[in-house]
């Protein structure tokens, strides 16, 4: 397991701490992103589609969406009021500066582009997947995820 998968983080929604490591055995989104982004706001659109689809067909349980804000000078207060304008609803949190440098050191350097919008996946057994760039749809989101969501 990932030492990021144990690093708490605030949901700023909740306000509740969390980990990755809180959701193990489910298929976990991980998208990150920056409140000034316009291309992140229209991705998170498109998890917030993905969510409600998942849960509409009863299979919203499994799937675990986590948007993380890797811009240093962004704070939760900024991120609260984002998520709440927009009606996204899931586990949003800044990213700690360890996490951050994880994913920059592990996966690749574009998690802290975030109009690049970079998206990695988590399955059930704490696999790590990267997905390619650029806005990705609800419907592609779901035709990946899918796959690993069946029990």
């Amino acid at each position: 397991m990932p030492a990021w998968f144990a690093t708490p983080m605030t949901d700023v929604n909740t306000g509740r701490p969390f980990s990755i490591r809180d959701f193990t055995g489910k298929v976990i989104l991980v998208d990150v992103m920056a409140t000034w982004c316009p291309t992140c706001q229209g991705e998170m659109s498109q998890v917030k589609q993905l969510i409600a689809d998942e849960a509409a067909a009863g299979q919203g349980g499994d799937l675990v969406a986590i948007s993380l804000d890797v811009d240093p000078n962004e704070d939760a207060t900024i991120l609260e009021k984002y998520a709440a304008q927009n009606g996204f609803d899931w586990r949003i949190a800044v990213a700690p500066v360890s996490v951050v440098r994880f994913l920059t050191d592990h996966y690749d350097q574009a998690y802290m582009n975030p109009p690049l919008q970079p998206m990695l996946f988590i399955d059930r057994d704490g696999g790590v997947y990267g997905l390619p760039t650029g806005i990705k749809s609800a419907d592609s989101l779901r035709l990946t995820l899918d796959l690993y969501l069946k029990p």
